[in-house]
């Protein structure tokens, strides 16, 4: 049986978000208040439509409401809340005064705030810039840009005009800008002339020229100076008008009127990963985004006004979305851009202190490597105003979550969370009703019918399988772009299962309506036939000291598929046959014999994508000798040489 680790007390349950939404029920559906997370949840999936419809009361949704939903069986033809109409900015910027709404710090210190105030000024100003340039309702506005105010600001305004927005962050090079902004087109590029990670100067305006090359729809840019600095020198540029942040700052702007648009109009288009293939655009839309993040920011996350929330990710991330829409329901967003461990091993828990961090949210790979680093903070910051701690990216191991505990905080709700950018949310999360469980993400979220089938399509529990969604939710995207009667957004969701999302994590669903997620189903491990989950292997290796991070993949071998382990070394370790020994027994004890892995390989980097996440696929492509599909996912391709044609994968 797994550990509790941690539960709210009766009294933190009565004075929840989540308690207040249950007397909100019961005051207008007579519905029973229970204090049982699994009782409302049973509610809001069998009452879809009620239950959306509430949280836009509830959250007071700034907009014109229609009771009216259409739920199809094909799911992602559903409607909610049809023919509503709201403007996602108006909702936003749900302030106008002198508090702060936003503050930015670089990982040398450097801090600005902005205020609810000028914020809306900043953005009436953008807003009233665009239209100046005749950027109109669905013209693509992409931004290629850190995480910084001025990135929220020109989100905010996009969206304001009923234009769709795109992002990517610096660290994606020039090619892989391109791959996802080309195929948008976007009227607008917002550029900024730098950034820095770890210490080091990256210019980004020196990429221009190649972008604007490839990509002839754009006919404006605007170049934003990263914050603190003078901006670097840009090249001239025929027929492309070029515009300074600043200066449209500096004009004088009429106040906004804030267009209705429908509950379905597009509001931005994220990317998938890229790794299996040219990245997806995947569109989304302003009234199903908007619903879904309120719902998991005050009932799952307990946000209130002016609570400070971080979440640790970069502009090409959908946690950048998830982050920003946080000021929907007023409470204020602070920013970090840089390297997390800059100078200091506890940097970000050190900016959680000082700036009264009600919700932290981090991966589950920067926890592993506080642990790793021993890094204990539960005596040196106080952390009075930490409420919640969210991880995500990647599965949290059960050594995660007993670390957080004994040396971050031991009073704090420890949320996995686990979705995607495929619906810019959760399928599950955290809720301040039910106990954290060492290992285990909560529950479902409210409203979403997620469950686990079996290669059948039943549905298992206490058993791996398929983690699925069993009901349409109003931040399903809408399409991809330019995919041509919906053949590709079909086949990535719709394929395996009939009238069911199939999201491709290798998941269990606990008996008591808790999920381990085991990793990407593409990812799993199939010897002898039988499939195992990689984040088995992981939670055992992560144990070993001596062993900074590790990948592990199948390797097609002698008509069955065997066990691959790579390891990247802590400083001065070696792998040896004795630590490979440990390793192996290790894994044979703590997972099962079939884990173990047939050989064991030491590298010197693993393959991850922009977002940080490891590539399995492309590690076992590269030692099977297969083509990688698109390389330009990857933030450091070159790393893959070091996998090819090793000698011990050839006996």
């Amino acid at each position: 049986m797994n550990e509790k680790l941690w539960e709210a007390s009766i009294k933190k349950k009565r004075q929840s978000n989540l308690y207040r939404f249950e007397k909100f029920l019961s005051d207008k559906y007579n519905f029973n208040i229970t204090k049982n997370y699994s009782k409302i949840l049973n509610w809001t999936i069998n009452n879809s439509n009620k239950f959306w419809s509430s949280i836009w009361d509830f959250a007071e949704v700034k907009g014109i409401k229609n009771e009216k939903s259409y739920l199809s069986e094909t799911l992602f033809k559903s409607k909610f809340l049809k023919n509503s109409k709201l403007n996602f900015a108006e909702n936003l910027l749900s302030k106008n005064n002198n508090d702060k709404a936003i503050t930015f710090i670089s990982e040398n210190g450097y801090r600005r705030v902005r205020s609810w105030k000028d914020l809306n000024l900043n953005v009436n100003k953008i807003s009233n810039f665009f239209k100046k340039i005749n950027v109109k309702e669905n013209d693509r506005v992409a931004a290629y840009l850190p995480n910084i105010i001025e990135t929220v600001e020109a989100f905010i305004a996009t969206s304001s005009i009923g234009s769709i927005w795109s992002s990517c962050s610096p660290d994606f090079g020039a090619d892989g800008v391109i791959e996802r902004f080309a195929q948008i087109k976007p009227k607008v590029l917002i550029i900024a002339d730098r950034y820095y990670y770890n210490g080091k100067e990256i210019n980004i305006i020196e990429r221009l020229p190649t972008i604007i090359s490839k990509i002839k729809s754009i006919k404006n840019i605007i170049v934003v100076n990263y914050p603190g600095k003078n901006y670097l020198k840009i090249k001239k540029f025929n027929k492309i008008k070029i515009n300074s942040w600043k200066d449209i700052i500096k004009t004088k702007s009429k106040k906004i009127k804030f267009k209705k648009f429908d509950f379905e109009h597009n509001l931005a288009i994220l990317y998938s990963s890229g790794t299996t293939g040219k990245p997806k655009c995947i569109c989304h839309r302003a009234g199903g985004v908007l619903l879904q993040h309120l719902k998991e920011h005050q009932l799952h996350c307990e946000i209130n006004e002016k609570d400070n929330i971080f979440y640790f990710t970069t502009c090409g991330w959908m946690m950048w979305n998830w982050l920003v829409s946080s000021l929907a329901s007023k409470a204020s967003i602070v920013l970090f851009d840089g390297f997390p461990m800059y100078k200091k091993n506890d940097l970000l828990i050190k900016i959680a202190d000082k700036e009264k961090i009600s919700l932290f949210g981090i991966s589950a790979k920067y926890i592993d490597s506080l642990r790793k680093l021993n890094v204990s903070v539960v005596k040196k910051y106080k952390l009075k105003k930490l409420k919640t701690i969210c991880s995500t990216g990647s599965p949290l191991s059960k050594d995660g979550f007993s670390y957080i505990y004994k040396k971050v905080k031991k009073n704090v709700h420890l949320a996995s969370i686990s979705g995607g950018t495929d619906i810019v949310s959760c399928f599950v999360l955290g809720n301040i009703y039910s106990p954290v469980i060492s290992g285990e993400i909560q529950n479902n979220g409210l409203g979403m019918d997620v469950d686990v089938f079996n290669q059948r399509g039943k549905s298992i529990k206490g058993k791996k399988g398929e983690l699925v969604c069993k009901n349409s939710f109003p931040s399903m995207p809408t399409k991809f772009w330019n995919d041509k009667n919906n053949q590709k957004f079909k086949k990535a969701y719709f394929n395996k299962f009939k009238s069911v999302w199939h999201h491709g994590d290798y998941a269990e669903k606990r008996e008591k309506g808790g999920y381990i997620i085991y990793g990407r189903s593409d990812a799993t491990l199939n010897p002898g036939g039988v499939r195992l989950g990689t984040a088995e292997i992981y939670s055992v290796v992560e144990k070993f000291t001596e062993i900074k991070e590790s990948i592990v993949v199948g390797q097609s071998w002698d008509n069955d598929i065997r066990i691959i382990l790579f390891v990247v070394m802590d400083k001065d370790n070696v792998l040896n046959e004795d630590l490979i020994d440990k390793i192996k027994k290790q894994i044979r004890y703590k997972a099962s014999p079939r884990h173990v892995p047939t050989k064991v390989i030491s590298i010197s980097d693993i393959p991850r994508t922009k977002n940080g996440k490891i590539v399995e696929l492309a590690v076992k492509n590269t030692i099977e000798g297969n083509k990688i599909t698109n390389i330009q996912a990857l933030a450091n391709p070159e790393i893959l040489k070091e996998y090819k044609n090793l000698n011990e994968l050839k006996n």
